[in-house]
């Protein structure tokens, strides 16, 4: 097997970030669920954001955060991820390149627009979105570049993928390839709405062993295995008999495999102002450190420690150095 040239490669939603704050009067106002994330129409996002108010606008989308985040961290990595020709699209291609992320994916130049994703920001820190996903729909296996997934250590996949059809495929395309470079593949199960649409799908990849890491929250966690007792669902996870990280926000996270469940402690804030990207950003601090062949427990204190700082403002993207971070506390050299 040659090496890797590049660390980490994310495929996902390129997307752009809409984020404002609000209280959950307004959420109630416009039937928005909640800490969920909604798909909406292009008109439904134009009404949604005109009543948003004062915005910040960061280009997002979950794997890419993780990705820029594993950037940051000072891996080699790549991103797959499809946009339209359009003022969003450059904005999202500018973004992504000045963080030192490889991306090639070829623009769409019609049919709908670049996504994005309106997302609110209540005062106890959790965020609604709500996602119009436009040209991010038009990924396909034609978008995938086999030497560039074989070519990468692990090839992250987000759980949203599987909403649209094609992107779907391109989905198991790329881990097909990676998995013949005898490289890893890992998913993020990214919405327990998303793993209720797919439940079924996502455990046939879990237990056809189409991917070898697993990302999932407490809730996530519950959806999959349809239960409310976390001690169950953690005991059916490591019945799986694959490495999976589960976050727990403040109680900090569990490494778990068929022969030990570790607990990390979350790293303390002085204060918590926006959770979007804090489960991306734990992935990208994970991902990084195995990439390293560093303990599991050192993966999951590295992504804790990245999950940290990114929920100490707003938006999903680092703005402290991540590097010089992780080399005060001791996980990076």
């Amino acid at each position: 097997m040659t090496e890797p040239s590049l660390d980490i490669l994310g495929i996902g939603n390129a997307i752009v970030d809409v984020i404002a704050p609000c209280d959950d009067s307004f959420l109630a106002a416009h039937s928005l669920n909640k800490g969920g994330m909604t798909l909406i129409d292009e008109a439904t996002a134009e009404k949604l954001y005109d009543a948003m108010g004062q915005t910040i606008v960061v280009s997002g989308g979950s794997a890419a955060n993780t990705i820029i985040g594993a950037a940051a961290l000072g891996a080699r990595a790549g991103f797959i991820g499809k946009v339209k020709q359009d003022s969003l699209g450059q904005m999202f291609a500018h973004d992504i390149r000045a963080a030192k992320v490889a991306f090639g994916t070829k623009s769409a130049t019609d049919g709908a627009a670049s996504a994005r994703c309106l997302i609110l920001v209540t005062p106890d820190g959790q965020r609604t979105m709500n996602t119009f996903l436009g040209a991010c729909q038009a990924l396909s296996e034609a978008d995938i570049d086999p030497a560039q997934v074989a070519a990468a250590q692990i090839t992250y996949l987000e759980g949203y993928l599987w909403d649209p059809p094609a992107a779907k495929t391109a989905f198991a395309k790329a881990a097909e390839i990676a998995h013949g470079a005898g490289r890893k593949v890992a998913l993020s199960l990214s919405d327990s709405f998303c793993v209720d649409r797919y439940r079924d799908e996502f455990l046939h990849l879990i237990r056809s062993r189409a991917i070898d890491i697993l990302f999932a929250n407490e809730s996530e966690l519950h959806s999959l295995y349809q239960t409310a007792d976390f001690k169950t669902a953690v005991a059916q996870l490591r019945e799986e008999d694959i490495l999976a990280a589960v976050t727990r926000s403040e109680k900090g996270a569990l490494v778990v495999t068929r022969e030990e469940t570790q607990s990390v402690n979350a790293f303390p804030i002085e204060n918590l102002v926006d959770t979007t990207g804090a489960g991306d950003l734990f992935a990208a601090g994970f991902l990084v450190g195995l990439s390293r062949e560093q303990t599991l427990a050192d993966c999951a204190r590295l992504g804790a420690l990245a999950a940290a700082e990114v929920i100490q403002h707003y938006g999903a993207r680092p703005q402290a150095d991540l590097k010089v971070l992780a080399t005060e506390n001791g996980l990076l050299d």
